[in-house]
């Protein structure tokens, strides 16, 4: 049997609860604040308290065989069109991917998708692409697996994170 990100669905908290631990184990600084549940990020851009974070959009793919996973984050206010996104990416012909495998891989549920779902990926078989712009954003902001809330971290913290969760990442120009 494959490994999986979990073995049974968990609560919003304490998928939540799991990110804050995750964060404090690895020593990463981090603020957050809790809001109305933002399934879309149309709707979490309401909720931004002039934090000086870019609010950041996530978006989960598998390739054409099923066999690869991706999670594309990008500036939540930017538009991404799947066929461009694919010359861009390389990666063949790209679809989104179901619930059942955002359950697997990322021990997550649609409107809650976000980067901190790889630490549910214990086989780091997801790959996440960044938008090169990225780099030039002092700070973020992300759900924590829950978009109940929304956690700000800095630039260096966030790279912090990605090499603490362990999965390939690479930047690029997505649009």
């Amino acid at each position: 049997m494959e490994p999986t990100a979990a073995t049974a669905p968990l609560t919003p908290d304490r998928r939540r609860q799991r990110v804050f631990d995750f964060l404090d184990a690895h020593g990463i600084r981090y603020t957050w604040y809790e809001h109305p549940e933002a399934p879309t990020c149309e709707i979490a851009l309401r909720y931004c308290r002039g934090d000086g974070a870019k609010h950041c959009k996530n978006l989960f793919f598998r390739n054409h065989k099923g066999d690869r996973h991706y999670l594309v984050c990008f500036d939540a206010e930017q538009r991404l069109a799947i066929r461009d996104l694919e010359q861009r990416l390389h990666q063949g012909k790209l679809s989104f991917a179901s619930e059942q495998r955002m359950e697997r891989w990322l021990g997550l549920r649609p409107g809650s998708v976000s980067a901190f779902g790889l630490i549910n990926d214990t086989a780091n078989h997801v790959h996440l692409f960044l938008d090169s712009r990225m780099r030039e954003w002092p700070r973020y902001a992300f759900h924590p697996n829950d978009n109940r809330a929304t956690v700000l971290l800095e630039h260096d913290e966030f790279m912090r994170y990605l090499a603490a969760a362990g999965n390939g990442y690479e930047f690029l120009e997505l649009y």
